[in-house]
């Protein structure tokens, strides 16, 4: 498998963003500002790009609503003053609350994994997403929407409380360099999961479809 030059763009851009940008601007100014300030600074590149690239799609879904929370939450997440610590533990605020919201929506019934997907097939085209949505009554179809929703609800439950231990364990220079390769790991794994899961789906689909046509 071969990564298109965009695909390494992409992934160059969200290094510099989430890690290197923030990394270099709480050394230079952790001297002079102080940690809080620095740490206050350091957080301002990934914040301001997730509010560009929302601003440059331009789509109102569950994606981009989704997307919007996480902007707000973070901005949000470093008012109100307090020690570094303490600043370091709220900034976790948003992957946490995000694992709730999909944890909460399977518990309701109304997965958010399926919200996100239909969102997606949407941009695609709309008779790619009506027969997505001809599939929400089958039985192993809304299992599959809520399974993988828990997965990752209790997946970013889980990276929050990695990166709370990591914020008591590290100095804040080793955290801002720890903290995102450890987030992109666990996204990476998430992500590996739900491209396998979604396969066994569709087999199992396929294989239920068969028996009930032989029936």
């Amino acid at each position: 498998m071969t990564i298109s030059p965009k695909a390494v763009g992409n992934i160059a851009i969200e290094l510099l963003v989430n890690i290197a940008l923030p990394y270099v601007i709480y050394v230079k100014a952790e001297a002079s500002q102080g940690q809080v300030r620095a740490l206050l600074a350091a957080s301002l590149p990934p914040i301001l790009w997730s509010g560009i690239e929302f601003a440059r799609k331009r789509r109102i879904d569950a994606v981009s609503i989704l997307v919007l929370a996480g902007i707000v939450l973070s901005l949000l997440a470093f008012l109100g003053g307090g020690s570094v610590r303490f600043l370091q533990l709220r900034e976790n605020l948003v992957t946490g609350l995000t694992g709730i919201i999909f944890v909460g929506s399977a518990a309701i019934g109304r997965p958010l994994i399926y919200q996100l997907a239909r969102a997606s097939k949407l941009r695609q085209s709309k008779a790619e997403a009506e027969r997505f949505e001809s599939l929400r009554n089958k039985q192993h179809f809304r299992r599959g929407m809520t399974v993988m929703t828990l997965v990752w609800g209790f997946g970013l439950l889980a990276q929050t409380g990695v990166a709370c231990l990591l914020v008591f364990s590290l100095s804040i220079r080793h955290y801002l360099v720890v903290s995102p390769i450890v987030g992109y790991g666990m996204m990476s794994g998430l992500a590996l999961w739900t491209f396998w899961y979604v396969k066994r789906m569709k087999r199992r689909g396929a294989a239920a479809i068969a028996a009930s046509s032989a029936n």
